[in-house]
């Protein structure tokens, strides 16, 4: 079975820098990869008819969300990844795309405003310390009303990371300062060696 959960573990010291994700990327190590959409992302936007929302998906990875996106018609969609091994993938597979927009850059960096983000094996690659300043930074992103919506891990890691796993009560606690938690729940839509494993989140942006 491919592993899709462990992205390595962090030695004594190590920063989760733009060095360290580049080198996983040209190593092939990117066992967060699923190989598509996740199918609880997926139904979500089908679900949705305005289709000039505007979209940020944060290490993007190999962006197969973007893919869905499209092929579903929304035409306004940033995709941000730390890695230049990464992007310079994204560029050569999005290249005749004018309705993608590829930042190489720090996610933490970025400027910009947006009704949705799309939350996928990004906020688990972030050490635990930092996780209030996702919450800040997405709410600072996010237009009135903006939604995050996404899925996060329900379990814990034996190794020391990425991924970071946490609980709904964890989860919760870092959010409820910058969002209304409509749903952070069991997903029901997980892949089948995630099940079990993974809350669904939808989380609306405090006025």
């Amino acid at each position: 079975m491919k592993n899709i959960v462990s992205c390595g573990t962090v030695k004594e010291g190590e920063l989760l820098d733009q060095n360290y994700w580049n080198e996983k990327w040209l190593n092939q190590k990117i066992g967060w990869d699923i190989g598509f959409v996740s199918p609880a992302i997926a139904s979500y936007f089908k679900k949705i008819a305005d289709k000039n929302i505007r979209i940020l998906i944060p290490g993007c990875g190999n962006a197969y969300e973007a893919e869905f996106l499209l092929e579903e018609g929304f035409t306004d969609i940033s995709i941000i990844d730390i890695s230049p091994k990464a992007c310079d993938i994204l560029n050569k597979k999005f290249k005749n795309n004018k309705e993608i927009k590829i930042f190489s850059e720090d996610f933490f960096q970025h400027e910009g405003n947006y009704d949705f983000i799309i939350e996928q094996t990004f906020f688990c690659a972030i050490p635990t310390i930092n996780r209030n300043q996702y919450a800040k930074k997405t709410a600072e992103l996010l237009a009135e009303n903006g939604k995050i919506i996404g899925l996060l891990f329900n379990r814990n890691f034996e190794q020391k990371g990425p991924p970071f796993g946490g609980s709904s009560a964890e989860y919760q606690f870092i959010f409820k300062k910058y969002f209304e938690i409509i749903k952070m729940e069991e997903s029901v839509k997980s892949i089948s060696e995630r099940q079990g494993m993974e809350l669904f989140i939808n989380l609306q942006k405090l006025t």
